[in-house]
């Protein structure tokens, strides 16, 4: 099964991959029009209730797909309020045509003239909550009719992920849904037929810009509510923990604050006037600090727990007290990881280690891709955490869902990159469940690669990569 918001991510995805929204149209509407034709015989009337949207779109080209049929195309408005380039070139199709193609601009005068059956193609998954008009009035007139109905994708007024309902629904006998089953369809008492409508498989594994998807802002948001990050790190580096606490502001954190020892304290904060330091008496992460960190750490969504600490025995032992007996969500870099496989922890960790640092975690790694990506996943599922992998192809897998991201290049081969991953990372986790978090980091972290060489070739370093972070998180790139 897939949930509304998966399936629009899959759908950008496809069209990313070369498929084109108006090739899965053409796919569907011929769907939609195997199942009327199933459920009528020649010459039968059907009347095909459209919205505004590519629910409606799809609906528009099954009509032409019923020629032995009297069909008859109710759009719900007025031909300039469709709202997609592909829905309104498929109604300008039958237009062009001279199909039975009628404009609905009351829905009091609606009415269906009692055809021997009724496609509902108003709303499909991405809408939810109670009809509004004129949505409400043809559901009712639908349901009134003496018909059987065919609605396409969900049935409007029906929430796709629950099967629940505000208010009147459409009442299916048969529902023509896409890809893969919604999870709203079980409950519901009609037959469902899942139509493969060309969609590659790799959609939904190989990340791209439909993922974008998963980001968004309420228009009354307030402070902290995109997150609250703490980086721990410094001590022999300073750099690192800069870079990764200015890539979670740039990918979307609120709040970023760095703890880090008092001896570099100043040098951190002079890399930049946004971060917010919280430094500890020590000239590096020790045991004695501990409790200090852990106390931040609680008042934050999210710790990145790693960049420049460096792997001393007791810096080790501190990051392995810290592991053990925190409970949020952390992101765990560099030197850290190496704790990660021995420590007993009740925390969600998404850990970001390239294949070197993954061979030292007990993991296992392979050239090819394909390989590697089983290999991943195994790990993933018998470590008990969140992986992404760093490499040409990254991977990322929890063991049970697997992702692959394609973006980057080897200009970013260059020191830091890691750091700015981590901390996008640790910023997108606020939001996002760590797979997801994990693959829109890589992404993004990759494209803002890809759009620095682009633009000036290789060079780049990475607090290039810091500069691109938020156009390469645009959903509209």
């Amino acid at each position: 099964m897939i949930s509304a918001r998966e399936m629009a991510v899959v759908d950008a995805n496809a069209e990313a991959l070369g498929v084109p929204r108006k090739q899965l149209m053409e796919s569907s509407g011929n769907a939609v029009a195997r199942v009327v034709r199933e459920h009528t015989d020649a010459d039968d009337s059907v009347a095909l209730v459209c919205g505004r949207g590519n629910n409606g779109g799809d609906a528009f080209v099954a009509a032409r797909f019923l020629d032995d049929r009297e069909a008859t195309v109710h759009l719900l408005g007025r031909r300039e309020t469709i709202s997609t380039d592909i829905a309104r070139e498929n109604w300008d199709a039958l237009a062009q045509a001279e199909y039975d193609a009628r404009e609905v601009g009351d829905s009091r005068d609606f009415g269906l003239d009692d055809p021997d059956l009724v496609v509902d193609a108003m709303l499909g998954t991405g809408v939810t909550g109670a009809l509004r008009e004129p949505e409400a009035t043809v559901a009712e007139r639908i349901n009134d009719a003496d018909a059987p109905v065919v609605a396409v994708d969900v049935p409007s007024g029906v929430d796709a992920d629950t099967g629940d309902s505000e208010g009147v629904a459409v009442d299916a006998d048969h529902v023509v849904t896409f890809h893969d089953e919604k999870p709203g369809l079980a409950p519901l008492d009609c037959e469902v037929t899942v139509a493969d409508i060309g969609i590659p498989d790799t959609a939904e594994l190989f990340v791209e810009r439909g993922d974008l998807q998963r980001l968004g802002r309420d228009s009354q948001s307030h402070k902290g509510d995109h997150g609250e990050v703490l980086v721990v790190g410094g001590g022999p580096y300073t750099g690192a923990p800069a870079l990764a606490a200015q890539a979670a502001l740039r990918a979307g954190a609120d709040l970023v604050r760095v703890a880090c020892p008092e001896s570099v304290a100043r040098e951190i904060q002079g890399y930049s006037e946004n971060l917010i330091l919280r430094p500890f008496d020590a000239d590096r992460l020790v045991p004695d600090v501990v409790d200090r960190i852990s106390a931040l750490a609680a008042d934050h969504d999210v710790c990145v727990f790693g960049p420049g600490l460096g792997s001393d025995d007791a810096t080790l032992d501190a990051v392995e007290q810290f592991l053990f007996a925190y409970d949020g969500t952390a992101v765990v870099d560099a030197d850290a990881l190496q704790v990660v496989p021995d420590v007993e922890t009740d925390a969600t960790l998404l850990c970001t280690p390239h294949q070197g640092e993954l061979r030292k975690m007990g993991g296992e790694t392979s050239d090819d891709w394909r390989e590697r990506r089983d290999l991943v996943e195994t790990f993933a599922a018998d470590l008990g955490h969140t992986l992404l992998v760093k490499g040409a192809y990254d991977v990322v897998s929890d063991g049970d869902t697997t992702r692959v991201n394609r973006t980057g290049n080897p200009g970013m081969t260059v020191g830091g990159t890691g750091d700015v991953l981590a901390g996008a990372a640790g910023a997108l986790a606020c939001v996002l469940d760590p797979v997801e978090a994990a693959a829109v980091a890589a992404y993004a972290n990759g494209t803002a690669g890809d759009r620095v060489v682009d633009r000036q070739g290789y060079g780049l370093v990475a607090t290039d990569l810091v500069d691109e972070l938020p156009a390469a998180l645009r959903r509209d790139e």
